[in-house]
């Protein structure tokens, strides 16, 4: 948003009501610009699904890519958790397709369309905190279901001297129950900060324009690095996207496998 030639670079992160929906347990809910933009991803990654899976005997270049996708969550599941992996590949590449189109589709420049606001669903903390408390929900379900109470043995590392077990137990219990909030604010934090600088720069851009004069060369350094600065945050986009599903696979293969 541009007030008096200047731009808010925490607007773009406000969820605001489009229209308002029902009262529950006297709390209005709204239809928020976040939950438009979730649809928007799930209508996309619903549309790229289904135009790649026609199962053609001579696969083109739309199934090639769906495949390749696939196999690459796959690869993931296969090397951190192995065989028994299979079943828990659902849920690690939904988690890894929308983080990815939800980051991919916040960069788009869609801004320059009048009344189009693009919005980024994973800069929100409750969005990242729900899919990280959903992976860690697993985790506690599969490690008890499988194990039993015997689960809490993965807190104490083999060969842990016996005085040293209380100590090194609540440690590492500690470090267990601190993963999913590091898993949602990796992701938060990594979205938001590339936001934000770009619309800072974004602001260096306006200001200098309007002072004019020698300005013009911050402005011109300030696109270039506002460029730059665009093309790192697609591949931060992908990066990501792997390591929330990655590190999910890590933490169900502790649960599964009980090292």
């Amino acid at each position: 948003m541009a007030t008096e030639g200047k731009i808010d670079p925490m607007h773009q992160f406000e969820v605001q009501p489009i229209f308002d929906g029902f009262t529950l347990f006297g709390q209005q809910i709204s239809f928020t610009n976040s939950a438009l933009w979730m649809f928007i991803v799930l209508g996309c990654l619903y549309v790229f699904m289904m135009g790649g899976m026609k199962r053609e005997l001579v696969p083109g270049r739309w199934q090639i890519m769906v495949e390749g996708v696939v196999g690459f969550v796959d690869n993931i599941i296969a090397t951190s958790i192995g065989p028994n992996g299979k079943k828990y590949t659902p849920w690690v590449f939904t988690l890894f397709m929308f983080i990815l189109f939800s980051n991919l589709l916040g960069m788009m420049p869609f801004g320059i369309i009048p009344g189009i606001h693009p919005f980024t669903v994973t800069s929100q903390f409750t969005v990242t905190g729900l899919l990280a408390a959903i992976s860690f929900s697993i985790v506690l379900i599969v490690g008890f279901w499988k194990h039993g109470f015997k689960f809490f043995s993965l807190f104490i590392p083999h060969g842990t001297p016996i005085p040293m077990i209380p100590l090194i137990f609540m440690v590492e219990l500690l470090s267990f129950l601190v993963r999913p909030f590091s898993l949602a604010l990796r992701l938060f934090v990594a979205m938001i900060a590339g936001h934000i600088l770009i619309k800072v720069f974004a602001n260096f851009v306006i200001q200098s324009l309007d002072a004019g004069g020698a300005s013009l060369l911050v402005a011109i350094l300030s696109i270039i690095f506002i460029a730059f600065v665009s093309a790192l945050e697609l591949l931060v986009c992908a990066i990501q996207a792997y390591v929330f599903a990655l590190l999910t696979s890590l933490y169900i293969n502790d649960a599964e496998n009980l090292h």
